[in-house]
């Protein structure tokens, strides 16, 4: 470059470095006022008609344009510009903070406490936070039962209420704990399905929510059982499988199913699941008779029930007398808690019909350690006391219920809690789920054992008017004649038996018929029960 040029490139480069630091003259009102462009640059090139556009600053008498440089404030982000012989170079710059100072730990300091092996309390199997989550659980898919004032209250001299469990769809409390526990299922066993093999209460609650849940449920039972039974189970929507010739034979056969088709066999168990279901039957009954003395629980088949209960009432309210009932023929827990051990089995000498679905199980360690810590009181019960309280239900009560339903009631007309008197009781109606024709037998020998039932047998001559003269005693009396039986004895041929079957209003008209009877015909003989 020539010295010419070299004056012409200097003259040209102060004036652009002049005008591109210089302050700019001030905004006027009619022009726009924006604070991210604060400095001019220099047009290079030939000028331009101002036209419609806001004219900038005169340069050579040449018009500038708007400015379009970037405060160098705003550069500070980016890095910073350096204009040299036209070249621009970019310096980053780093913040470096100070290092950090880190602090030492204090020294920790031992207590003497963390020297001992401290041991932990055992982990208690069914909380009171599992009963309120499974009472959360199955709200919607069981009904709250009512908890009724008893029309037996005056004749036993108690506040008796009655919690109708035994008005669920299957008839039984055992809808609960099985709700509960289908729906703690995963959802592969929820899909794969369940398969049960006995004809219990548990077995159609299984059938029934199962199918509401769309869980494939499969029943098998043996050829013994009635056929009303196994079209029950078919209009719950389950499969039915008919398979040996008794209970042990279609247990075995589901077993074995379950194990090659990977289903879940169930069978009624003490699952924690399980009697938390049963559980949220005591929190109703808190809810609807909060100020009762004491609950009488059915005790019988798994204990469940009187676990669950016993376990639900003793956290709301730990005064409340919780009261177990099992059956005379089978005092299972009654003998585990005398021997402070569980027994697993013992021989049962109560009627398979009546009892069998109660007598069937055993009693598990966890069910046992809750009883044995919560519960107040086991009585126990005779058939003939339950036979009387189903009548006393029926009659009374309007209400059909079976032995097991039954036995809470029958502690109480059996005299076997005479410290309840004056008291308010809850008596849990846990089942009614009996075959008609069982039904209808259990009511007549319910009449017998009431005294209002009474068959005898008496010997007459021949002499014309003999029996007219029987029937007329009997009409006098105000008694129902149901039957009557006429034949000759064999061994003297002139007299002749005759059996009559009479029913009473109560026990009193039955002692005063006795009594007329033995004055009239001393060779009476009234048959026993």
């Amino acid at each position: 470059m020539n010295f010419a040029a070299q004056i012409f490139f200097s003259r040209y480069l102060s004036e652009r470095l002049q005008r591109l630091f210089s302050p700019r003259a001030a905004v006027k009102g009619g022009e726009e006022n924006d604070p991210f462009w604060q400095r001019e640059e220099v047009r290079l090139g030939p000028p331009q008609p101002c036209a419609s556009y806001r004219c900038g600053s005169m340069s050579n008498g040449a018009v500038g344009r708007r400015p379009t440089l970037i405060e160098p404030e705003r550069l500070k982000d980016f890095g910073e510009e350096d204009l040299l012989n036209g070249d621009v170079r970019f310096y980053q710059t780093k913040v470096v903070e100070p290092p950090e100072i880190r602090l030492m730990d204090p020294p920790k300091t031992r207590r003497v406490s963390e020297f001992r092996v401290v041991p932990r309390p055992p982990a208690q199997y069914l909380r009171f936070e599992d009963i309120s989550a499974a009472a959360f659980r199955i709200q919607a898919g069981i009904q709250k039962t009512p908890c009724t004032f008893s029309r037996l209250s005056k004749q036993y001299g108690m506040d008796m209420y009655l919690k109708k469990e035994h008005l669920h769809y299957t008839g039984s409390v055992k809808e609960r704990g099985v709700l509960y526990l289908l729906t703690s299922l995963t959802q592969e066993q929820q899909r794969k399905g369940v398969i049960v093999a006995s004809d219990s209460s548990f077995s159609m609650a299984v059938a029934h929510h199962g199918v509401e849940l769309k869980i494939p449920v499969f029943v098998i039972m043996p050829s013994c059982c009635s056929s009303p039974r196994l079209r029950t189970y078919r209009d719950y929507g389950a499969m039915v499988i008919s398979y040996g010739s008794a209970g042990p034979d279609s247990q075995n056969h589901a077993r074995r199913l379950a194990q090659d088709n990977g289903y879940l066999y169930l069978e009624e168990d003490e699952s924690s699941a399980y009697l938390a279901g049963l559980g949220t039957a005591a929190m109703e009954i808190y809810e609807q008779v909060p100020s009762a003395d004491a609950v009488i629980v059915p005790a019988a088949g798994q204990f469940g029930l009187l676990a669950g209960t016993a376990a639900a009432i003793k956290h709301l309210n730990p005064h409340v007398l919780v009261i177990g009932v099992e059956p005379e023929g089978f005092p299972l827990l009654q003998q585990s808690l005398r021997s402070n051990c569980p027994i697993r089995s013992m021989n049962c000498s109560s009627t398979k019909r009546l009892f069998g679905d109660l007598t069937e199980h055993s009693l598990g360690e966890n069910t046992f350690q809750l009883t044995k810590k919560l519960v107040d009181k086991v009585v126990t019960v005779s058939e003939d006391d339950c036979l009387v309280a189903m009548l006393r239900f029926q009659e009374v009560e309007r209400s059909t219920v079976d032995t097991e339903g039954a036995m809470g009631l029958a502690a109480i007309l059996a005299g076997q809690l005479p410290e309840l008197r004056g008291k308010r009781v809850v008596v849990l109606v846990s089942s009614a789920n009996m075959e008609p024709e069982l039904m209808r037998q259990c009511t007549d020998r319910a009449l017998v054992l009431d005294q209002r039932v009474s068959k005898f047998s008496v010997q007459l001559g021949e002499w014309p008017g003999d029996v007219a003269k029987l029937l007329d005693v009997l009409s006098r009396e105000d008694v129902r004649l149901l039957d009557v039986c006429h034949r000759r004895h064999r061994s003297d041929l002139f007299k002749t038996k005759v059996e009559c079957v009479v029913e009473t209003r109560d026990k009193t008209q039955s002692v005063q018929l006795r009594k007329t009877l033995n004055e009239r015909y001393p060779s009476i003989c009234w048959l026993d029960r």
